[in-house]
């Protein structure tokens, strides 16, 4: 495979309906570079890529054309099982990442057994001045240390982050509503004294709300700690 008949099977495998949707809810990559190709068929073709001994090729390129293409390298990078090259490979790409798509759905599946090897590069993610390393840096947070590698002091660096970039902040979000959902007492405390900005902390909370993992009790005690809403005195036995 080349980059000309990779190009001819994105096409292939256009979805125009599904390209709408997609320009629709991926506001920061230009129309023309989405193709509209749905994420199984993607995967498959990553898979493909990898068998062809095309990928090492493929993943040298770093100015790709299309969305599609960065989807591609993403789920490439995640199936790589050599931690040191995974690595590698990711750090290069990731400053390239420009949408929130691509950045959540890489996952190196090879993350799950080297979780200390990757907490130092995530601290460096979550500092640098480009918003999908932070959010990518959240993410990893998220996905690999709320279980059993859970530390309040991971949470604390979440908290600390301040920008104003929209999908950092969803991000930041997010992973404090999945923290809630896995850590609550010893997450609410961050929502109490409202240690994230007001949108954040807002958002949070109306995504804790939201999930089916949090309790219906959880959800009407969360509710009053909406930013400019008075915390009622009974309610504190929460703490």
């Amino acid at each position: 495979m080349n980059k000309v008949k990779l190009h001819r099977k994105l096409y292939d495998l256009q979805d125009l309906k599904y390209r709408e949707m997609q320009i629709r809810i991926i506001p920061t990559v230009d129309s023309e570079r989405i193709i509209g190709v749905r994420t199984p068929e993607l995967k498959r073709l990553a898979k493909e890529i990898l068998a062809s001994g095309y990928s090492e090729e493929f993943l040298e390129e770093l100015h790709h054309k299309f969305f599609e293409e960065n989807q591609l390298h993403a789920f490439i990078i995640s199936d790589i099982k050599d931690l040191g090259v995974c690595m590698d490979k990711l750090e290069r790409f990731l400053p390239f990442v420009d949408n929130w798509a691509t950045c959540d759905q890489m996952s190196p599946k090879v993350f799950k057994k080297h979780r200390q090897e990757l907490l130092s590069h995530i601290k460096k993610w979550i500092k640098s001045d480009k918003p999908y390393l932070v959010r990518f840096g959240v993410k990893m947070l998220m996905d690999h240390f709320l279980d059993e590698d859970f530390d309040p002091h991971y949470s604390e660096m979440v908290a600390r982050l301040r920008s104003e970039e929209y999908y950092v902040n969803m991000m930041i979000a997010w992973y404090f509503a999945t923290a809630l959902a896995k850590q609550y007492e010893k997450i609410l405390p961050f929502i109490q004294e409202k240690r994230l900005d007001n949108w954040t902390h807002n958002k949070a909370i109306q995504k804790s709300v939201e999930s089916r993992r949090i309790t219906d009790e959880q959800k009407r005690y969360l509710r009053t700690l909406r930013s400019g809403k008075k915390l009622p005195t009974a309610l504190f036995m929460y703490e």
